[in-house]
């Protein structure tokens, strides 16, 4: 795993030589040029300004130009570590012959981020698009870990496409509390759910937060960052291996000198997102967050991702390869251990080594290079951490389910569900909003029983704005005292990847634009049938028309914007199966270069 990692520098004769035949564009064909090279007004302007900073004429002419858009900041712990990481792209960059420029973007500190971070994660995406087309880059580097960053960096590269490396920001280190392994978010539900019934103490509760995460990086579970970091590799975005390399450990700042180098040279073989990842490309990415086990959010990012190269992927994607792909990722929430063990099993090219045949393997990779060459040296060094075909963790990972509830669809992970809530049919308990559930879900006279359906309208992408992470609806105080830790919950909202329990999201169409959610009454019977793919609603067509007119008549509240970006979100989001990505966004549309004015 380590020698593909670093197998980039160009420390040969025959390495050099090598690089120079794939060449397919000389510099002065670079976008770059257009900036610098020529004797016109601007041509002139652009070089005195970097000559105003200390920049010679030798730093940049006749070089690549080499973004790196950095989601650093100070408040995102996920990525408080990047600035550094920085510093050892552009000396990849450098001593490949590019001159690189670092530039900020948003940072989406998921824990920080309110309301959520995937309101903001269509602006990251835009942003960095607008990055590269509205400067001289010829290629770009993709800093960033934290949940929506990938998905955002990358749909942006996937529109601007142009040659494009994308650098995982690799998990937090392993931790301990009490002599138990400790997964980030995994057990913050477990340890909250334990402190609402009463069972954990406040010096526990304190010693818990003083180590719950012990390191920069992203959760240590299997959670959406781990995932969507996964979904990069397998898409061919990555150096190979880098998914699963943790944020402190020293191949991190080596890995990312050596992207530093290989972009460089992926802009003179004009190398692009859309040579990389096609159709096959995203079914692989599918395949692997199967093998994960890992995060719901992937159901939502990927089509969004797919859509900006013109690539359908419809929601039944997940269900093609259900069947053939067990979870064999041994890490929590579906397992026990953490990334940090992942990466010493073998990482994500080990996983990736199980379902091999499962694969297409003869896609390119950002090195120029197909999957099957990467795979063909893969080990797996632990097999209870990542597991053969025939002897999986869990025997399906993700599911979609449909009925008259869902239309268009809602997904679940029955790997970090309940048995025997996979079959259940309960009376509803219906919120209305978000708020509504904060204020009702610990009263002592809620109408409640531990076999009662939990329903939240209004948290998808319209409704909420921004489809936020409420799905995991917490278990009333009164169940969790006799002892309840899980029920059946619906809505049109998100759950964290690192979290767990029986709950179906993502219903589609959501609640706020009249989707069958929206007509869910307190005490109407719900039937989920996991294992036959359905969600049903157990009231007539005629009662459903009924109350479908009355809503149409009152139009329901649901939070309006009139300004801000949240007006635009609302008013060009599409729903959560098309990826929620923003309607003028989707699309290969090839945009004209900027006129330089």
């Amino acid at each position: 795993m380590f020698a593909l990692i670093l197998c980039y520098s160009r420390n040969s004769l025959v390495e050099e030589l090598d690089r120079v035949s794939k060449a397919k564009k000389r510099i002065e064909e670079l976008r770059s040029q257009r900036w610098f090279a020529g004797d016109t007004l601007r041509n002139f302007t652009h070089r005195a300004r970097l000559a105003q900073v200390g920049w010679n004429r030798s730093d940049f002419m006749g070089r690549p130009v080499i973004g790196i858009i950095n989601t650093w900041s100070d408040i995102s712990t996920c990525h408080s570590h990047l600035r550094e990481r920085a510093q050892k792209v552009r000396e990849g960059v450098l001593r490949a012959g590019g001159w690189p420029i670092e530039l900020p973007a948003l940072s989406l500190g998921e824990v920080w981020v309110k309301p959520t971070t995937m309101l903001y994660r269509n602006f990251l995406a835009m942003e960095t698009e607008e990055l590269i087309r509205s400067h001289p880059i010829d290629g770009v580097v993709l800093m960033g870990g934290c949940d929506k960053t990938p998905p955002a960096l990358l749909m942006g590269a996937f529109s601007a496409n142009i040659p494009a490396i994308f650098i995982p920001a690799g998990a937090s280190s392993n931790a301990s509390f009490k002599g138990q392994k400790v997964g980030t978010g995994t057990h913050t539900m477990k340890f909250w759910n334990e402190r609402r019934a009463g069972n954990m103490p406040d010096e526990d509760w304190l010693e818990l937060e003083g180590c719950m995460t012990r390191t920069p990086g992203t959760c240590n579970t299997a959670g959406t960052a781990s995932t969507m970091a996964a979904v990069a590799e397998a898409l061919g975005m990555t150096l190979p291996g880098a998914q699963s390399i943790p944020a402190i450990d020293s191949l991190h700042p080596r890995m990312c000198s050596e992207v530093g180098e290989r972009i460089v040279a992926m802009v003179f073989e004009d190398l692009k997102p859309s040579d990389i990842c096609t159709e096959a490309s995203f079914h692989n990415a599918v395949k692997a967050v199967l093998a994960l086990g890992g995060s719901t959010n992937a159901c939502v990012h990927l089509p969004a991702m797919a859509g900006r190269l013109g690539i359908k992927l419809p929601l039944d994607v997940w269900e093609r390869y259900n069947q053939q792909i067990p979870v064999l990722a041994n890490i929590m929430p579906a397992g026990n251990a953490l990334m940090e063990d992942f990466f010493f099993a073998g990482g994500m090219l080990g996983l990736l080594k199980q379902i091999e045949t499962h694969l297409d393997t003869s896609r390119m990779t950002v090195t120029g290079r197909a999957l099957g060459e990467h795979l063909s040296s893969a080990e797996i060094f632990d097999t209870d951490i990542i597991r053969p075909l025939d002897n999986p963790v869990s025997k399906q990972a993700i599911a979609v389910v449909t009925g008259n509830l869902a239309p268009r669809g809602a997904v679940m992970k029955p790997s970090a569900a309940s048995p025997h809530l996979l079959k259940h049919v309960g009376p509803a308990v219906v919120f209305e909003t978000f708020a509504d559930m904060q204020a009702r879900i610990d009263l002592p006279d809620l109408n409640v029983t531990k076999d009662s359906v939990l329903v939240l309208k209004n948290a998808g992408p319209v409704g909420a704005p921004g489809m936020p992470e409420a799905g995991n609806l917490p278990i009333p105080k009164k169940l969790l005292a006799e002892g309840v830790r899980d029920m059946v919950r619906i809505s049109d909202a998100r759950m964290s990847g690192t979290h767990y329990g029986t709950c179906v999201l993502h219903v589609c169409p959501e609640a706020a634009v009249g989707g069958p959610l929206a007509l869910v009454q307190d005490g109407d019977m719900i039937e989920l049938d996991v294992d036959s793919r359905r969600i049903t609603l157990l009231v007539t067509p005629e009662e459903l028309d009924v109350r479908k007119a009355a809503w149409t008549l009152a139009k329901p509240a649901t939070l309006r914007y009139n300004r801000s970006y949240a007006a635009l979100y609302q008013q060009h989001v599409t729903q959560a199966d098309e990826g929620a990505d923003f309607d003028f966004l989707q699309g290969n549309d090839t945009l004209p270069e900027p006129t330089i004015f």
